[in-house]
């Protein structure tokens, strides 16, 4: 057996409206579908769906940072800094607080989901992976 590519990732979330509402018009994400049983979200970024949320109810317990699962989902929004800026801006505009991290390889923002789950949106900075893999495990803070 051999994995050819990762396909969708779903997220559990106490409030559907809440996280669905964060998704789409915060980050931008287009609803695809939805579903009742179990109730479900759909999001497409070009694939049929590449991301989801299912709700589990507003008394579900939150994920935690020392807790097993998921660490976080990492978003690429493009290969230019600038990007990165217009998105801090944006994700400071609407209260979310951001951790910036250069990892050589990568700029990125990390940021929690309104239900803690651990979201990163990143942009392309170096191709030096290619000749030295250990180059993706860098992590400074980054100056945005």
């Amino acid at each position: 057996m051999r994995i050819e590519s990762l396909g969708h990732v779903v997220l559990k979330v106490g409030d559907m409206e809440r996280a669905e509402a964060f998704y789409r018009d915060v980050l931008g994400m287009t609803v695809c579908a939805r579903r009742e049983k179990p109730d479900m979200t759909f999001f497409t970024m070009g694939n049929h769906h590449d991301f989801a949320i299912a709700a589990l109810g507003a008394d579900a317990p939150r994920p935690g940072r020392k807790s097993v699962g998921l660490a976080h989902v990492a978003f690429k929004i493009g290969d230019d800094i600038e990007v990165l800026r217009d998105a801090k801006a944006h994700l400071d505009a609407a209260g979310i607080r951001t951790h910036p991290v250069d990892h050589e390889v990568t700029l990125s923002l990390y940021f929690e989901d309104p239900d803690g789950n651990g979201i990163e949106l990143y942009v392309d900075a170096s191709d030096a992976w290619r000749d030295e893999p250990q180059r993706v495990a860098q992590g400074e803070p980054l100056e945005l």
